[in-house]
């Protein structure tokens, strides 16, 4: 061998000289995927929606981090967000902010795998650690599989409990990988074709190996640099003296925490009782004004600075007549401080009266005193019981902010007054009746008179100040279709907080406190209360046999051919769980209590071709007409009750305002936490209609055909297409409801459009680059295309609608505000950013006509997306080999 070239093909650098970011590529993970354990999901419920509980491949997240002697050299880096269908796989260089000449000899790279659990809340999928530098001082090179410790995060410290190379020589993987790197740096010879049959069969070895391991393996990738670097520092061999002391000397600050007090003087000063007689004549001038009027219209959740507050405060007089400025005002108050809480409430009995919308702020948890509570529920007594009910979802979530010692003492005094009474059936056990079977609806002995039950409530002439509790109670006593919700939404939360293994958690013990009360005043009340609490009894008993029902169909092993028959015959037998499903005394339905029902029509029931086989029922009401809903077990309908409430809301708020947009708000009820109704809408999916029709137009001309008309259609036809698909176009971007595709997309013969299955909102999506709108090709040719006039109309209908709702932001804000702490999936993974995901939707920072210029971007970008189109074939043809 001639030496000296053997020398000169050697090439090599001294790190200390490499002024440059040391780069590692994420190659991709392999194994069998780690499901969370049981033990673990019972502890923390919310691992359920987390990625690799939900998904075959869950959207993982890969951090690097480099130490030294267990000391962290750089801030972690993690790699972009990827959706992964079959296999993780990143492909992705990752700059570390940490340059080689930095490097010290024992450096470790650490590398953790994190999946999403919740609100800013990562878990640990695995860890693993690698040291930069080889056994001989040369920088890694090439590819390195490095196997992932499970459920552990990298342990860089210098006992290493989590390596990524394996030191086991009785492994084919270790003794293959130190051949094969031999071979990489020419200590064994080349030869080209049994090279390709060594290779090819080294990696069915591995493969092999890495999928009988309990490990799995992350592929990263070490720079090819064309030399290798060799770890060397400059001027190494000189002795340095070592210094006695640091350059940066840490101090500790006593006062750090403490108050400032130079800041509390002046709000002392500002907010003082003297300033009261000076403020009450204070005018702002032009300047001043205008920057009131700005901050009087910061959206709910936009924090003021302290020089807002005081501002606010200063004019708090002159602003007295603007009932928008009164939640802005009650914000800058510190309740804290006792002379101020005094002002604040004197003044607010003088304030113009605050419209219902904005009190609804004023029963979050920002809000604790109850002077202030209560003058919130005195204007929700302003509300019609038709508005009411369309916040009763949020009113019942806001009983968690309400003082429980209150709740628990006006329950207990409740009893005692009844027990007053002599009501011979009215001996109690843990705060409830011993026996509440009781479902006459005549008059008991002792029961109380209708006088009795509302002077006890504090609905003494209507003007005595009650809370939120006492309200619902009563106004619910008075109006069955908010018993009915009442009853429900109360009996959900009960479930749920027993359910998340909270038994003696105070909400809970709350929530059963509140439902107790409320049938107590419903059983011991007038004629007209009893009535109310024998339907809701009769309610209860229906739906636990249904139950029993459908878990009886869905235990049997057979087709689903087979399960309707045993289906239908479970509910024709009159004995089936002691229970006569074709005819029962008539009940107000749960879903619509304006419905009454009397029993289930056999023949009609089916079950859908889904997973959970949610069953299709026909029931027979009391007027000899057919009401169908679908019943679902074994899905939480919480998210879907949220978002048809929110869709209601928005329709009737566009109504108010003289625009009917043809929507469909079909009802839907959580009766559970894993069972409820929905209402049944008679459509066909586009998706069918498509793959028979062809097109959208076709089908309207196949049902509703007009020679002469404009495209062959109805106009009337013609003009709810138009509508409804500007409506749901609008509605779903604010809502930021995912998932779209032409199986969840609803046509009617009569041209209406309409969206079902809410289970990703708020801008979750599992498909990649989801557009802005859901507005596809096939959407605009059934108007006729985007040079038509129909297209044309479509646009300014969703202008219209976006300016009108924007006008009403503050309300469906103040509405998702109050479920941030409830338990709907997509809100409970990042409660804190819920209300700003829907804000950011209304674009409340632009005026009008920028908004409208926003939304004319959006529609042109979500009609010309090519990417949607290719994800909407995907999955036309998972479907299809699906069937």
């Amino acid at each position: 061998m001639d030496k000296s070239k053997d020398l000169s093909s050697l090439s090599y650098i001294y790190s200390y000289s490499l002024c440059e970011n040391v780069k590692i590529k994420i190659v991709s993970l392999q194994g069998n995927q780690l499901k969370p354990q049981l033990e673990s999901v019972l502890k923390d419920p919310l691992l359920k929606f987390s990625g690799l509980y939900q998904s075959q491949c869950a959207d993982l997240m890969v951090q690097c981090q480099v130490y030294n002697d267990g000391r962290p050299l750089c801030l972690p880096v993690s790699s972009s967000y990827k959706a992964f269908t079959t296999r993780w796989n990143w492909n992705e260089w990752i700059t570390l902010p940490v340059m080689f000449s930095d490097l010290p000899r024992n450096a470790k790279l650490a590398i953790n795998i994190y999946d999403c659990v919740g609100a800013n809340s990562l878990k640990a999928v695995g860890g693993t650690t690698i040291s930069l530098f080889g056994k001989y001082g040369v920088f890694r090179k090439g590819m390195v599989d490095l196997q992932v410790w499970p459920y552990q995060e990298a342990d860089p410290g210098p006992k290493n409990s989590t390596p990524g190379k394996s030191s086991n020589p009785e492994e084919q993987m270790y003794t293959l990988g130190k051949l094969t790197k031999k071979y990489r740096n020419g200590q064994i010879k080349n030869v080209d074709w049994m090279d390709r049959l060594t290779f090819r069969e080294i990696e069915g070895i591995n493969e092999k190996e890495k999928k009988n391991s309990d490990f799995m393996y992350l592929m990263i990738e070490f720079p090819e640099t064309g030399m290798d670097v060799v770890y060397y520092e400059e001027e190494g061999y000189d002795l340095l003296p070592s210094r006695m002391c640091a350059d940066i000397v840490t101090i500790p600050d006593s006062e750090i925490g403490l108050d400032n007090l130079v800041e509390n003087k002046h709000h002392k000063l500002a907010r003082s009782l003297r300033s009261g007689v000076s403020d009450k004549d204070a005018k702002p001038n032009a300047l001043v004004r205008d920057t009131l009027n700005a901050i009087v219209n910061y959206p709910p959740n936009k924090p003021m600075t302290t020089e807002e507050q005081d501002l606010i405060w200063k004019f708090r007089f002159y602003l007295s007549n603007q009932k928008k400025a009164s939640v802005k005002f009650l914000e800058c108050v510190n309740w804290k401080v006792p002379g101020e809480a005094r002002q604040a409430l004197d003044l607010l009995g003088q304030w113009a009266p605050m419209d219902v919308e904005d009190a609804l702020r004023l029963l979050s948890p920002s809000f604790q005193h109850p002077s202030v509570r209560r003058y919130a529920v005195a204007r929700l007594q302003q509300a019609s019981d038709e508005d009411l009910l369309l916040y009763l979802l949020q009113l019942v979530q806001a009983l968690k902010y309400e003082n429980f010692d209150d709740i628990s003492a006006k329950h207990k005094c409740f009893n005692e007054f009844i027990l007053s009474k002599d009501i011979s059936n009215a001996v109690l056990v843990d705060g409830a009746p011993a026996s509440e079977s009781t479902t006459t609806t005549s008059m008991p002995a002792g029961s109380l008179t209708n006088p009795d039950w509302v002077s006890y409530l504090g609905f003494l002439d209507g003007g005595s100040e009650i809370d939120l509790t006492m309200f619902l109670i009563l106004r619910a006593c008075h109006n069955f279709n908010l018993a009915n919700y009442l009853h429900w939404y109360l009996t959900v939360e009960c479930e749920d907080h027993e359910s998340a293994m909270k038994q003696d958690s105070p909400t809970k013990n709350m929530y059963q406190m509140v439902i107790s009360t409320f049938m107590l005043a419903l059983q011991y009340g007038d004629a007209e209360a009893q009535k109310m609490y024998a339907f809701l009894k009769g309610q209860k008993v229906f739906i636990e046999k249904l139950v029993q029902l459908v878990k009886s169909v869905a235990r049997e092993n057979a087709n689903r051919k087979k399960k309707i028959e045993h289906l239908q015959s479970l509910l024709k037998d009159p004995d089936t769980f002691k229970f006569n499903f074709a005819h029962f005394d008539p009940l107000p339905l749960p879903l619509d209590p304006n419905i009454r029902i009397k029993g289930v029509v056999p023949e009609k029931a089916t079950l859908f071709k889904s997973a959970l086989m949610p069953s299709k029922l026909t029931f027979v009401t009391s007027e000899y007409k057919e009401y169908v809903t679908i019943f679902k077990h074994g899905d939480d309908l919480r998210q879907d009750q949220l978002v048809l409430q929110i869709i209601t809301l928005m329709d009737k708020l566009l109504r108010k305002e003289s625009l009917d947009l043809k929507l469909t708000p079909y009802r839907v009820l959580a009766v559970s936490i894993k069972h409820g109704f929905v209402q049944f809408v008679e459509s066909v999916p586009v998706a069918e209609v498509l793959a028979t029709e062809g097109t959208i137009l076709n089908f309207f001309r196949k049902h509703h055909s007009r020679e002469g008309a404009d495209l062959g259609v109805a106009a009337d036809v013609m003009d709810t297409y138009v509508k409804s698909c500007a409506g749901y176009c609008v509605i779903t971007y604010l809502l930021g409801v995912g998932d779209r595709h032409f199986d969840n997309l609803l046509l009617t013969t009569s041209g209406k459009l309409f969206h079902i299955d809410f289970g990703y909102i708020l801008g979750r999506d599992p498909k990649p680059l989801p557009p802005p709108m859901k507005l596809s090709k096939e959407m605009v040719d059934g108007m006729g295309g985007i040079g038509s006039a129909h297209y044309q109309t479509f646009r300014k209908l969703c202008y219209t609608a976006f300016l009108h709702l924007r006008r009403h932001s503050n309300l469906i804000l103040n509405l998702f505000n109050l479920m941030s702490d409830a338990n709907v999936p997509d809100i409970a993974l990042e409660p804190d950013k819920a209300v700003i995901k829907v804000q950011e939707k209304f674009r409340l920072d632009m005026g009008d006509e920028e908004a409208v210029r926003h939304l004319q971007s959006l529609l042109d970008t979500s009609v010309s997306a090519v990417f949607p189109a290719m994800v909407e074939q995907l999955h036309k043809f998972a479907q299809y080999w699906r069937k």
